[in-house]
């Protein structure tokens, strides 16, 4: 039986696991797949010597970055993007080989296309983890302008406090990248000034676990257009079985 998993920390929100034994029951696919909560990176090499029919990786929050160094070969528009969430593991002769790729780019700009509207050509986007660098990847194929808001101070960022009524009437797309809201912190929500929102605003929570966050719910009390991440993670996860299972 071929395997395949999930790697982060935590991963009590997690869908993935879920959604591929689905397919994998739905299509007579003799496969499992399994969660990999490791609270270090570095133990991705224990569950490599452990899994001798491993097939492929999904990689979550914390390690989307962290994992580079780990991987023999990066698909170019990773290595672009700067970040994996997906990572096929080959086995030739007793030798593991593994190849990073980045789906969540692929389910991003998928996911919002239809939501666009002529006046969403500014975002902020919340956060600048490894899923951010992947939000900010397709914005910039969908000639989207950016703004980047860290809690920290950081180059080429906007810190939470600096936000004003300016920035988010000219900022008209709003892109949730950060763990805030998530599952079980669901009374959480980043610290934006809600109540200059309104209706032309486009408030995107890559979280899909609860359904809709308290992010998603501030914007539709101000009549914001809202989406949650899980039409993002569906995408993503066929494009992740794509990515396996090529030659």
């Amino acid at each position: 039986m071929d395997i395949y998993g999930l790697l982060g920390y935590p991963l009590g929100h997690s869908f993935s696991r879920g959604f591929f034994n689905e397919k994998f029951a739905n299509e007579g696919i003799d496969a499992e797949y399994v969660n990999f909560e490791i609270p270090e990176i570095n133990e991705m090499r224990s569950i490599l010597a452990a899994h001798p029919h491993l097939k492929g990786l999904n990689v979550t929050i914390p390690y989307k970055e962290k994992i580079l160094p780990y991987l023999d070969e990066v698909d170019p528009e990773a290595a672009a993007i700067g970040a994996v969430n997906v990572v096929k593991v080959i086995s030739t002769s007793g030798r593991i080989q593994l190849k990073g790729f980045n789906s969540d780019v692929i389910g991003f700009v998928n996911s919002l296309k239809p939501l666009l509207r002529p006046h969403h050509n500014k975002a902020l986007v919340l956060g600048t983890g490894g899923a951010s660098r992947a939000i900010r990847y397709g914005l910039t194929q969908l000639g989207i302008s950016y703004q980047m808001v860290s809690r920290r101070k950081a180059e080429g960022c906007l810190q939470y406090a600096n936000l004003d009524k300016e920035i988010i009437k000219e900022h008209t797309i709003i892109i949730n990248c950060t763990p805030c809201g998530m599952y079980p912190k669901i009374n959480e929500c980043p610290d934006i000034p809600y109540q200059d929102l309104n209706e032309n605003h486009l408030l995107y929570d890559l979280t899909y676990n609860p359904d809709t966050t308290l992010f998603m719910k501030k914007g539709i009390e101000r009549k914001a257009q809202v989406k949650n991440g899980l039409e993002m993670l569906i995408i993503q996860a066929k494009a992740a079985w794509d990515f396996w299972n090529k030659q």
